[in-house]
């Protein structure tokens, strides 16, 4: 049989039966649709987790006080047995490797400025703030490098808070107080974005220690460092931890290394994916049973024609790869039809819900067309083998 023959024997078995090849092919594009919009949605918010805890960079490490079993939330503090101190935070400065440092204390206030007021995150920190949070000054500076015992009561502003406070107006040496202290705004930080629900925008920073006296608290709330790019965070951290404990007297800290976290967190989210892609895979054994079906219903209803086939010289194997080429003909053209649903489906979806993270990666499209493909050979392998091992004078009898 000359490859012409194969292509237009396999093309009119299938143009010949419009209407049960279009049901066949349907099967298959559902089911690949179903995998490419899920798995757009779970990979765009993979994407976007991922996005939201390098925002910082990927050379940080963060120690909290309190040993917990959840890397260090800020709750820890009340199991901890000794503060965590500006002390501590200045000790870690020192160690070797360490690039910059910045403490950090966190809550709620009230902000009052220009006969305008906001209720706003306030950030206690130190001067080395952009540096390790990789944040811009947009206009003045950052907290002056002083004593961190006895900073003054300067603040920075985030892009949001200023222009709800002063607007298109300049608020460098302006007054602004914060749940009842003065502070004097030396600066206002560029655009950062959120991290977990917290606008760093919507937000003032102040010197740690006088955010420490605003809230009432003995502890820092975290200490975040950086370190070179050819540094090892587990020498790091390993570092870090010894100080601590010679300086608390035991491990009532939490370090958490960003490879650390980011690891976890992507294995986290790359398992969601692959879950979200199995729920389109129920689709796509659907469709699988259908092309097994339809293909079975195929040889029954040309047996005579495999028996014709065979007497004019047609081996088994061409038989058999004539029906594998119709199965897998159908399976590709219904993924096809899927992948152009699916992608328009997440087009629509990010269209409507713009706040919906939606990221369809190319090898995404070509593992699932490849899928349907192999899905058609695997479905039409049964009837097909069985079409190949007709008896041809059997098949011809056969009406």
């Amino acid at each position: 049989m000359l490859g012409g023959d194969y292509l237009r024997l396999t093309l009119n078995a299938v143009i010949g039966q419009r209407t049960r090849s279009l049901l066949t092919a349907l099967g298959i594009a559902v089911g690949i649709a179903a995998v490419v919009l899920l798995t757009s949605i779970g990979e765009g918010v993979r994407q976007f987790m991922l996005h939201e805890f390098t925002q910082f960079g990927t050379h940080l490490i963060a120690i909290n006080p309190g040993r917990t079993t959840t890397h260090g939330v800020p709750g820890g503090v009340i199991a901890n047995v000794r503060p965590m101190t500006l002390g501590d935070a200045e000790a870690i400065a020192r160690l070797p490797q360490v690039e910059a440092m910045v403490p950090v204390v966190q809550g709620n206030a009230l902000a009052a400025a220009n006969d305008r007021t906001r209720r706003t995150t306030v950030f206690g920190a130190g001067a080395a703030l952009p540096e390790v949070w990789q944040a811009r000054i947009a206009i003045g500076r950052f907290l002056p490098r002083e004593d961190a015992r006895n900073a003054r009561a300067f603040a920075v502003l985030g892009a949001r808070l200023r222009d709800e406070l002063f607007g298109d107006a300049n608020p460098l040496g302006q007054r602004i107080r914060v749940g009842g202290e003065t502070f004097r705004i030396v600066g206002v930080l560029a655009p950062k974005g959120q991290i977990l629900g917290i606008d760093l925008d919507d937000s003032v920073y102040i010197p740690a220690v006088r955010a420490l006296a605003l809230f009432n608290r003995d502890s820092l709330m975290e200490i975040d460092v950086t370190y070179p790019a050819d540094s090892s965070a587990s020498t790091v951290a390993r570092r870090i931890a010894t100080l601590l404990e010679r300086r608390h007297g035991s491990e009532d800290f939490t370090i958490t290394t960003q490879e650390d976290m980011l690891a976890t967190l992507n294995n986290i989210l790359g398992i969601v994916t692959l879950a979200v892609g199995a729920l389109g895979g129920i689709s796509l054994l659907v469709g699988a049973v259908g092309i097994f079906t339809i293909m079975t219903i195929a040889v029954n209803e040309r047996t005579a024609e495999i028996g014709l086939l065979r007497a004019i010289g047609a081996r088994r194997g061409q038989v058999l790869a004539l029906f594998l080429g119709e199965a897998v003909l159908l399976s590709a053209l219904g993924g096809l039809a899927g992948l152009g649903v699916g992608l328009g489906g997440a087009w629509l979806l990010h269209l409507l819900l713009p706040a919906l993270p939606v990221h369809t990666p190319w090898a995404y499209l070509l593992g699932a067309e490849l899928s349907a493909a192999l899905i058609g050979l695997l479905a039409g392998g049964v009837p097909a083998h069985h079409a190949a091992r007709l008896d041809p004078l059997t098949a011809l009898r056969e009406e």
